[in-house]
Parts: C-alpha cells; structure tokens; sequence
C-alpha cells in the first residue's frame, strides 16, 4: 500500500510542476527585457523547482491514424480478440503507464482488460509469464473509451530499462468500427482469439505489421529528463528499414542518446505517418491538423524536429504539370506552415530543428522534374536560413550523391530514390548536434539590492 501511495504522490507531483522551457537555454527566447529581474527570478525558481519532482516522459509513441482498408484489421477479428503488440522504449523508468487511443474510432472502444509484460528474447509473440502483471484504469480492470478520445492507464510499479522492448496485451469483446491504428509498425504484432492475455504465447495467432490501439508508453523520471517528438512522414516512420530491427533515425538517435550522459535521459517519440503532408490529409492527418495530438499532448517534450513537405511537393504534379504560380504558391504555403508551428512550439516552450528535405528525383510514384527540385531547393533555403528554427538538421547534405545532388547518395538509397536506407538512416542519425539537447542551466539567483546600514 505504501508503495502505491509512493507512484501516486509522484504522479502528482509530476502533474503540479511547471517544466521549465528549453528555450530558456538557447535563443532570443532565453533572454527577458533587461530590468526584469523579479521575473528572472520567478523563472530561476520554476527550474529549481523543476528538477525536484518526477514527472512522466514519453519512451515510446506511435502517430495515430484510421487506416485504409487494406491495412485494416481482419473481419474475423473484430470480436472476442486478444491482441499483442511490442514495442522498443527509449527511455527507462521505475513506474510506467500507457496511452490507448480512440482518436478516429467513430464509437466507444470497450477493452475487457490490459496487460503488460516482458517479450521472451528471440521469440516473437511471447513472454515472460512471471512479469505479466495488468494495469487498470481508474482502479478497474477494465475501460470505455469514447469516440475521439484516448485515455491513459493507472501508474504500474514495472521497472524499464532503457532500450528494452515491452509487450502490451489488449483483449476487446466488440469493435463496432474499424479501430484507430498505425498501419507502418515495421513490428510484429498477434491476434489470437479470446481473452489469452496472460498466455505465454497465445495460440492460434494471426501474425501481422500493423500496430492498433496503442498509442504511448510513458515512465516516470527524473524532471531533469525531457522528450523529443520526430514529427514526419514516411522517412520518419522508417520505410525502408528492416522490420523488428528498430533502425528507423529516431531509433538510431535513441541509441546516439544512451551513448551520452547528457542525453541519457531524453525519450524519442516517432510521429511519423506514412504519406503525410503539411498542408493536405493523406494517409493520416496533415501535420498541422495533428501537431496538438502527436506534439503537445505527449509526456515530458521539449524538442521537436520537423521532417514534413516532400509529400506535398510530389503531389503537386504527381497528375498533371503545374504552373509556375502554383509551384511558387506551394512553397509560400509550406514555409507559412512552417513557421505556424514553430510559433506554436515555441508557445509552448518547445525548441524546434528542421530537417532539410531529402532527394527524391527518380522517385517513378512522383516523377518530380526540375520545377519539383527547385521548390525542394526553395524549401530547404528557408530552413537553413538563420531565425526561421532553432537549429538545422541538414539531411539533404549528408545523403545526397555529390556527382547528382538531386538523388540520393546510392549507398543511403533503399532502392525507390526516395527513402533511406538503414545505413542511410544511421547517417541522419549521427548529423544531429547533440549539443541541441543539452539540458538547461538553471538561471542564477538575483541578488536583491540590500538596505542594511541605510536611514529610512
């Protein structure tokens, strides 16, 4: 009993304390009027109060989306279903609880009961039956989540280390509509029939690439610890990389964190949806109509790298030639969208690095031509240019081929011309200054003018 007081005292805490923004360390954000001294004081004293308290970090994240027929869950497992999905958690922690996600279900979404529990090493779809243990819901086992929503589970005393996977079970009686999901897991995941939440492998299973229901895993951690959200498309969501091998960049960047003490503790959330845009809704929610969901509302964040826009600038002439109006029309939409959310970011004190655009010419599903290229360049020149975002990730740099900069560098090439290999991956992951994460200084206390030895 004393132990869940403890989780839930420290969940509380975390709920109270008011983070301090990264900005505060970098930026014309990081600097008040001159004179305001009670107001530089007053924020020197949320830091301190900051580190103080635990609050919940994102470890793992999925961007959610209502997927497309074809990715869709089996008609003959829409009833009376166990469903197991794994993940990889980027941080650790000592308390954990989840985040299932509603967020296109057009009816409530009633789960029987949750599980949460250790994969068994080299054996996909099993786990350790002695860690199974299952989590509640406002002290129930099980949970209605209504239409739109998502709904995060109770605290539950289950120690994570960092980089280590975790299997979630979800046993469901009914779906009346086909559930929210995310169609690119590049993971494997079962269904297996009836309610074999704590089978150590559940048997028959269906076996499929698809993660559904599962939106976040968040643990508790130290105030001092922050996340990152990598908001993007298909690049970001990793395709081309190797399915169950976690090489997608924002993995290869966790595995860059736990290789450094003062990155050590920053969980990295993947919000990449495959064909998604900025400005139109394709497969998933344009990346403006999502950034409250996938950016502000996870645990713990204070940085954001933006990878989006090629998917707009295909589509544009993906059907027929554009004019050069529109062509210069698109890119004075993107750079506007752009700056909408590294305003909105920042409001929320989130620092923000954008990724320049990667090479796509060869690409036959966009079959970009040289106006394409231009807009590619014209984008990318806005966000390499100073105090447009708090920093650059110059991918396009890195990858490109020297003797064609318009395609990608073969070596980093997955085979379409567009999307990175695993070792293309790896070098977007290794050109990210970690020098971007470093972790705030606390502001130093102002000394009060004294009075003392003076007549009034």
């Amino acid at each position: 009993m004393d132990a869940l007081k403890g989780i839930w005292l420290a969940a509380a805490l975390a709920a109270a304390v008011l983070v301090a923004p990264a900005a505060l360390a970098r930026g014309p954000l990081a600097h008040p009027p001159h004179g305001h001294t009670a107001h530089l004081a007053h924020r020197a004293d949320r830091l301190r109060a900051a580190t103080l308290a635990p609050r919940w970090i994102g470890s793992w994240s999925a961007a959610q989306q209502l997927p497309e027929p074809s990715n869709q869950l089996p008609a003959d497992a829409l009833h009376d279903t166990t469903l197991r999905q794994t993940v990889h958690l980027s941080v650790g922690g000592e308390t954990i609880r989840i985040r299932i996600s509603n967020a296109a279900g057009g009816a409530p979404l009633h789960l029987t009961a949750v599980h949460a529990a250790r994969p068994l090493p080299g054996l996909l779809g099993a786990v350790v039956p002695q860690s199974d243990a299952a989590l509640s819901f406002a002290g129930q086992a099980d949970v209605t989540i209504p239409a739109g929503a998502d709904i995060l589970s109770d605290p539950l005393a289950f120690p994570v280390a960092p980089q280590s996977d975790l299997t979630i079970s979800l046993h469901y009686d009914d779906l009346a509509v086909p559930p929210t999901g995310h169609p690119g897991a590049r993971a494997t995941s079962f269904l297996a029939p009836g309610n074999q939440l704590a089978a150590a492998t559940p048997s028959p299973y269906v076996a499929l690439e698809h993660w559904y229901l599962l939106e976040a895993v968040e643990v508790l951690g130290p105030a001092a610890q922050g996340a990152l959200v990598a908001l993007g498309d298909s690049i970001t969501d990793g395709r081309g990389s190797i399915p169950n091998a976690n090489n997608r960049w924002p993995d290869d960047l966790a595995r860059r964190f736990q290789g450094d003490a003062a990155t050590r503790g920053i969980g990295v959330l993947n919000m990449g949806i495959g064909g998604n845009r900025l400005l139109l809704d394709g497969l998933g929610p344009n990346a403006l109509a999502r950034f409250d969901r996938d950016v502000l509302s996870q645990g713990g964040v204070r940085w954001l790298i933006l990878l989006e826009g090629i998917n707009d600038l295909g589509m544009l002439t993906r059907e027929a030639p554009a004019s050069a109006a529109d062509h210069a029309a698109l890119v004075a939409r993107l750079v506007a969208a752009y700056g909408q959310i590294v305003r909105r970011a920042h409001d929320h004190g989130i620092a923000v690095m954008a990724g320049t655009l990667l090479p796509f010419m060869g690409f036959s599903y966009y079959h970009p031509t040289g106006e394409n290229e231009a807009d590619r360049q014209a984008l990318n020149a806005w966000i390499r240019s100073p105090g447009h975002v708090d920093a650059v990730a110059d991918f396009d740099a890195a990858l490109r081929d020297p003797a064609a900069p318009d395609r990608l560098l073969p070596a980093f090439d997955s085979g379409d011309h567009i999307h990175p290999s695993p070792a293309g991956y790896q070098a977007m992951a290794d050109l990210i200054p970690l020098a971007f994460f470093a972790p705030p200084k606390a502001a130093p206390a102002v000394r009060r003018p004294s009075h003392r030895g003076k007549r009034r």
